[in-house]
């Protein structure tokens, strides 16, 4: 891809740390895509395998930023999102290969919705293209947010809709509104950020839509292992963490007992699968260190949402056993209020 000296509309961010051959192939479902107007930044968190040396080799043309350390994947965005030239940021996983429409997609969802601030991707599982692996993140009155329609047929993945909040394997969002957010928090370190951010989205006033043909293929925690003790830990930690920053009080507390019974639950799959020593530790370190959000919570006592936040949330027990996603008409704004009231 050559190298454009104007600002693009797109820029492309991409976190590697230890990625493997992912990040070439990643790179490579880039440079197919029929849409031109984009650059690529790589933020390197300090990889010891071979991922970068085999991506650079390659003829693709991305800007490096090397991290010097493994900064996580929340502080690698805002990173690279200083530098970025493009108007809108589309954050990408290593392990997310885009369908060479993937882009195109993105601008015609933009132009249909053009006061829109985030847009989410059509995520399908790279073993199984039958299968989904997801359409929309989803917050639940549980404390456990997930991926909308996870491992449902891909016949099912959802018409253009309004969804909680996107997944950052493939997530599109206009710079100014990114930067006005204050980027991904970077106390998360790994997972459960990009919820946060679309938390902080709603609240604000701005909203996310969901793009059915602006499709990715992607592996899901293909570096860090979707049971691994890592993705345990932080996974639960950061729920615990995003649930209490984002929810509106009446809504936090009323939640309390449905809450501890989520907790349960997720103790007894985490000790049926091992990992239950990186669980209690991620409860331990997550309800004990809410002290660090008050600031957060003094903002959202401002906002009082509560009922606006419900809505959105799902309460079903059902819906959330079966990983079923919440789509949400998407409310219409006048150009005047294109700007979310952050």
């Amino acid at each position: 891809m050559e190298a454009d000296h104007s600002s693009p509309l797109v820029t492309v961010i991409i976190v590697n740390y230890n990625a493997g051959d992912r990040l070439r192939r990643c790179l490579e479902h880039l440079a197919a895509q029929v849409f031109r107007n984009f650059d690529i930044i790589v933020v390197d968190n300090a990889s010891d395998d071979d991922s970068l040396a085999v991506a650079t080799a390659s003829d693709i043309k991305f800007t490096l930023i090397e991290a010097g350390d493994n900064l996580g994947f929340a502080a690698a965005n805002n990173l690279a999102a200083k530098s970025a030239r493009g108007r809108w940021l589309a954050f990408l996983n290593p392990d997310a290969y885009a369908e060479p429409n993937w882009l195109t997609a993105f601008v015609a969802g933009q132009r249909r919705f053009p006061v829109v601030e985030a847009f989410g991707s059509t995520q399908i599982d790279d073993h199984d293209h039958d299968r989904l692996d997801g359409a929309g993140d989803v917050c639940s009155v549980y404390g456990i947010a997930y991926r909308g329609f996870f491992g449902w047929p891909r016949k099912k993945r959802p018409q253009d809709s309004g969804c909680f909040a996107a997944c950052a394997a493939a997530a599109f969002y206009r710079r100014d509104v990114f930067e006005a957010l204050g980027g991904f928090d970077e106390r998360f370190f790994c997972y459960g950020e990009d919820v946060d951010l679309g938390f902080r989205l709603l609240l604000s006033g701005g909203e996310t839509v969901q793009l059915h043909d602006a499709v990715v293929h992607h592996e899901g925690s293909g570096v860090t292992g979707r049971n691994s003790e890592f993705s345990v830990y932080h996974g639960h930690r950061n729920r615990i963490w995003l649930y209490y920053k984002n929810t509106p009080a009446v809504l936090y507390w009323l939640t309390v007992p449905i809450r501890g019974i989520g907790d349960l639950l997720l103790l007894g799959k985490a000790l049926l699968s091992g990992t239950s020593g990186a669980y209690f530790n991620a409860i331990k370190d997550g309800y004990g260190n809410l002290a660090q959000f008050r600031d957060d919570r003094a903002i959202l006592s401002v906002q009082k949402k509560s009922a606006y936040i419900a809505a959105r949330m799902v309460w079903s027990p059902f819906a959330l056993l079966r990983r079923q996603g919440k789509t949400i008409p998407i409310k219409e704004r006048s150009q005047s209020e294109k700007s979310c009231t952050i």
